[in-house]
């Protein structure tokens, strides 16, 4: 068994419905599924066990059955994730961090 993490997009943000409704899924509130709300996006962050990235995702999306009028628009495994995962390969760019030397030396927005 391996832990997958991964993000879960919404297609909008949650109306104040859907949040309420959030509120009382138990499905929601063992700590694998968490949201990430913005102004005009919403999405879930996830951290599962399971055999496959496919059972991992597929455990994740099957809570949204009792979440009516929610879609998920994608799922993405960012650089970080890949690197978690275990799948960073040589054909995956590594997440680049900044020198401070390079932060410093930027000018300010005119």
């Amino acid at each position: 068994m391996r832990s997958w993490r991964f993000t879960l997009h919404l297609q909008g943000p949650l109306t104040p419905e859907q949040s309420d409704t959030l509120d009382v899924l138990d499905s929601f509130s063992d700590g694998r599924i968490c949201l990430v709300a913005g102004p005009d996006s919403a999405e879930f962050w996830c951290s599962f066990d399971a055999e496959t990235l496919t059972g991992a995702i597929a455990d994740a999306l099957c809570r949204f059955e009792d979440f009516p009028g929610v879609l998920v628009r994608s799922v993405e495994l960012d650089e970080m994730a890949l690197e978690d995962n275990g799948m960073a390969t040589p054909s995956v760019c590594p997440r680049r961090r900044p020198c401070p030397c390079e932060t410093s030396m930027v000018p300010p927005p005119v």
